[in-house]
């Protein structure tokens, strides 16, 4: 879960908002990890497919198995794919915790610092 959405969900918690509202936070949230199941169901099948349809080529042709052209959908859909799970499942590695609300202190304190008055 993002931050924004935890926070919406914290502030529906202690406000008592609707439990429609709360439903449809967790409604949104189901559908995108949905989205990415989904997501990475295709990516394995496909991807499969792929490769033993070039192993086999190689067994039965003269086609060489171990080449760029055979795993790089793999690795470039994978890295899209683990794009797609760092979004979904919310992990913080660039900005970290609360970054948005330091950021906004530290630039308040500036303008506050840097006033004539």
């Amino acid at each position: 879960m993002r931050d924004s959405e935890k926070k919406l969900f914290e502030n529906f918690q202690d406000k008592n908002f609707n439990p429609d509202e709360r439903y449809n936070l967790a409604y949104k949230r189901v559908k995108r990890i949905k989205g990415f199941y989904v997501h990475a169901m295709v990516y394995v099948l496909v991807n499969a497919f792929i490769i033993i349809s070039s192993y086999n080529r190689s067994l039965f042709g003269n086609e060489v198995f171990l080449r760029w052209e055979t795993f790089s959908t793999a690795l470039f859909w994978g890295i899209g794919l683990l794009a797609h799970g760092l979004s979904v499942f919310g992990s913080n590695l660039f900005f970290g915790q609360n970054w948005e609300e330091r950021k906004i202190q530290e630039f308040m304190e500036k303008d506050k610092s840097e006033k004539w008055e």
